[in-house]
């Protein structure tokens, strides 16, 4: 199994990074736009203004790779500071507060920050080489 996958690795990391720019671009279109769905309840303007746009442009970036190194490492911050700020407070285990879904995009995108654009990324075709994924 692992050869087999092996000859795919570039593949699926192309595929998990488009994908999770693409799910997080929507948190922040939520927080700014109201759209497709508006934010629950009252939103505290911090929401709003600063983790809004951190969300779209840096979602957009990861999943086009345009500059992914500093797009994965920033959002990856955000929800750093969004676990402990939000869910952190109420509950030790990401289990018990609803945080699991801060954590995993945080690893995620820390994993991406390390890894760059990977091939199907704008780093890799304006670098004129194809940047290898992990495993290759």
């Amino acid at each position: 199994m692992k050869s087999f996958m092996s000859l795919y690795s570039s593949y699926c990391y192309a595929l998990m990074r488009i994908v999770t720019g693409f799910l997080f671009l929507w948190h922040g279109s939520q927080k700014l736009f109201a759209f497709p769905i508006g934010m629950p309840g009252d939103v505290p303007a911090f929401l709003t203004y600063v983790a809004g746009p951190i969300e779209l442009i840096g979602g957009f970036l990861v999943m086009i790779g345009l500059f992914t190194h500093w797009a994965a490492f920033i959002t990856s911050g955000e929800m750093a500071v969004a676990y402990w700020m939000v869910h952190g407070t109420t509950a030790l285990l990401p289990i018990q507060n609803k945080g699991e879904l801060a954590v995993l995009y945080c690893f995620a995108f820390l994993f991406i920050a390390s890894q760059g654009g990977g091939i199907w990324s704008i780093d890799s075709s304006m670098h004129g080489a194809r940047r290898k994924a992990p495993g290759r």
